[in-house]
């Protein structure tokens, strides 16, 4: 069968590429074209356009570069009308994927949504579109069935894909990785400062802002697959900074504390149980506008999944260097440390075991195959 995957970031990319492997194990004759990145491509299939294409931040970015958005979305509806797939399966990415689904739906084509949009956080009545235009959602936080729930939307919760991705991963040494990037023996503060050029640009400076304090560390800047190394050399001017490219996850491994920008990097860097501090400065006029219609108590998932504040949350103006150095200081010391390592056991615990991606492609397989 043909499966048309749109996913929009580096996150969308690797639970993409995962899903991939997954509908290929269950259907020998999966034809598969799709928007993502670098890892879906890895796996096989045929790439359309890569997510760097098409990464704008914010309510002000996205009004800024519409044309360029809603060409995108053009060429996006003609592609899969000439593919004319069994399914089109949407992956997070929810400001392009739902007008997708709407036009999709009017066509007939199957629509399935992996990674739920973030609806409960805000603009609720989202959820009656997604009831019109959307066959089958799955989600992979738990809260999320009980607030599709009440709007008599039935989803299914299949569990957490980092789980997976990060249980799988290569195992690696920590002094040969240490040797390969030319770290000292020092403990290790990675700095995660997001993934696209806005985010890192307001959030690496201040966390950078910190190194003359800590001068008994290293830090190590975890650069995105999406950008260049020439885009972060203007930040790094001081020696005990390090760069290191596309492997976040083998950064962590090591790392005995992290500052991490707001997204799903806080919950990779809980499962790897780091203690972090979440950082997060939007544009001015993206952030006002957000605040308004945001109805969330936290910003960062592990927050939200526990339900109460596991990690300290600097956003906006409290992401200054004074605060971000008496946020880094206390999850360098004992007892912070040891509360954030329970809690964080606790969340592993509530996400549910292995399988996110299996689950999701038997389901969605399932689903679709011709009936005999």
């Amino acid at each position: 069968m043909k499966y048309y995957i749109i996913a929009g970031e580096a996150s969308g990319d690797l639970h993409g590429s995962n899903l991939m492997k997954a509908l290929y194990k269950q259907d020998d004759h999966a034809e598969i074209r799709f928007w993502g990145g670098d890892l879906m491509q890895a796996v096989g299939g045929e790439l359309v356009m890569h997510y760097k294409e098409r990464q704008f931040m914010g309510f002000a970015e996205v009004i800024l570069n519409l044309r360029k958005v809603l060409g995108q979305i053009k060429f996006c509806k003609s592609d899969i009308e000439k593919f004319q797939p069994d399914v089109i399966i949407f992956i997070d990415n929810s400001g392009f994927n739902l007008r997708i689904a709407k036009w999709a739906k009017a066509l007939q084509f199957k629509t399935h949504y992996y990674i739920s949009p973030q609806v409960w956080a805000s603009r609720a009545g989202r959820v009656e579109k997604i009831k019109h235009d959307i066959d089958a959602m799955y989600c992979i936080l738990p809260f999320e069935k009980s607030f599709y729930k009440k709007y008599d939307y039935e989803v299914n919760f299949v569990g957490h894909p980092l789980i997976d991705a990060i249980a799988d991963r290569p195992q690696i040494d920590d002094n040969a990785f240490r040797l390969e990037f030319q770290l000292s023996d020092q403990p290790i503060i990675a700095l995660l400062p997001g993934s696209r050029k806005q985010e890192i640009t307001k959030m690496l400076g201040v966390m950078l802002s910190l190194v003359d304090d800590f001068t008994d560390y290293q830090f190590v800047i975890a650069g995105a697959p999406s950008q260049d190394f020439e885009f972060y050399k203007s930040f790094i001017k001081k020696d005990n900074v390090k760069f290191i490219s596309n492997r976040t996850y083998d950064l962590l491994s090591i790392s005995t504390a992290a500052l991490v920008t707001s997204g799903t990097a806080t919950l990779e860097t809980a499962l790897f149980k780091v203690p972090q501090v979440v950082c997060y400065k939007a544009n001015a006029i993206s952030y006002q506008i957000a605040k308004r219609i945001i109805t969330l108590k936290y910003i960062s998932l592990v927050n939200l999944i526990m339900d109460h504040e596991v990690v300290t949350e600097l956003i906006q103006g409290d992401l200054n260097k004074m605060r971000l150095k008496k946020e880094l200081i206390a999850i360098l010391e004992t007892d912070k440390r040891e509360k954030l390592f329970l809690d964080y056991y606790e969340l592993e615990k509530i996400l549910g075991g292995r399988g996110a991606s299996e689950n999701t492609a038997k389901l969605i397989y399932n689903a679709i195959k011709p009936s005999n």
